[in-house]
């Protein structure tokens, strides 16, 4: 009994020692954390985007009488959507500044009209504004933290300005130019993944005026002036 006790003794005794010098031979190294690398906002990116747009379009009527140079002068509320398609490049620097340029081109929406009932008679006339399409040429200057950037924005702006008299007795007549302008504002853009962003931007867009003749009287003048605000959302996809 005693050997027996004795060897069981001596073979756990040799079996810990085992044990206990495997455990010394391993060594245990920690597992690397693997880096992000940084959102970088370089590249070509390609995109569309969609808003709303409106403002306040002056306009004014004159023409010359008896009495001299008579008309009035108004003020329409304009409003509508717009959408379209842009394209662009971006190169960051020092390391956090962004600076790029973007070209972009919309069809819209935009419009402004009044109606006018003249006492007395039975007919009454629209007279309508509305931007057919427009778009800008910017730069962007910003600043990024990682995958967000906040930037300012401006340049040339160009757009398909039309003006429509429609009286009820009357053919309608119309009046349509290409006029260039400017814009500024500002914007905030997201970086989703590496090569998608989502942008929400403000821009003020200004056409210049609108000018005609030939209205019904001789010697008649008619001005519009068309600038107007938007606030848009645009998908992006960088290169």
């Amino acid at each position: 009994m005693k050997s027996l006790l004795g060897s069981a003794v001596a073979v756990s005794a040799l079996a810990l020692g085992l044990t206990s010098t495997h455990a010394a031979d391993l060594t245990y190294e920690p597992v690397p954390a693997v880096e992000t690398p940084a959102f970088s906002w370089t590249g070509f990116y390609l995109g569309v985007h969609g808003g709303v747009g409106g403002g306040e379009f002056d306009g004014s009527y004159r023409f010359d009488s008896e009495v001299g140079l008579l008309g009035g002068d108004v003020s329409d509320r304009a409003f509508g959507a717009f959408g379209g398609a842009q394209a662009g490049y971006n190169y960051q620097f020092a390391p956090n500044w962004v600076v790029g340029v973007e070209a972009d081109f919309a069809a819209s929406g935009i419009k402004a009209e009044h109606t006018e009932s003249y006492i007395g008679e039975n007919f009454t006339s629209t007279y309508s504004t509305e931007i057919d399409w427009f778009g800008t040429l910017r730069g962007r200057l910003g600043y990024a933290w990682d995958n967000v950037l906040f930037y300012g924005t401006g340049g040339a702006a160009y757009g398909r300005v039309t003006y429509t008299d429609s009286a009820s007795d009357e053919p309608n007549r119309e009046i349509s130019e290409t006029n260039w302008g400017w814009t500024a504002g500002a914007g905030v853009e997201y970086g989703i993944t590496p090569n998608i962003t989502l942008k929400t931007e403000y821009l003020y867009v200004d056409l210049g005026s609108l000018e005609g003749t030939g209205f019904g009287i001789e010697g008649d003048r008619m001005t519009v002036d068309t600038a107007f605000h938007t606030l848009k959302a645009g998908l992006n996809y960088k290169f």
